[in-house]
């Protein structure tokens, strides 16, 4: 069997929020750098990078939004979705049943 040369992605882990908390916490306090805090847990950098921006938006130190606010963004953006694919189908609905009326 050839190979296509392609990586599989990694499955997707997901981390308790005390995980999460602790090990931006050891950035933070200036005990552990971002690189050497991923490497103890066996995360990637980007990662923790990525946790620790996130504590400092929530925290009102770092201009973006906060967990809170991504959340509330990330399930208007789902039922977005879903009314639109409503509209779509009623708009089917009407098409139908107009042509079939006359």
């Amino acid at each position: 069997m050839e190979s296509t040369g392609k990586k599989k992605p990694r499955p997707r882990r997901l981390f308790t929020p005390q995980f999460k908390t602790g090990t931006v916490g050891l950035c933070r306090r200036g005990d552990r750098s971002v690189g050497q805090a991923a490497k103890d847990s066996g995360l990637t950098g980007t990662a923790v990078r990525d946790w620790v921006r996130q504590a400092q938006a929530d925290a009102g130190e770092r201009d973006g939004l906060t967990s809170s606010e991504r959340e509330e963004l990330t399930a208007l953006r789902r039922e977005n979705r879903r009314l639109r694919e409503d509209v779509e189908v009623l708009k089917r609905a009407t098409a139908f049943f107009a042509t079939e009326t006359r």
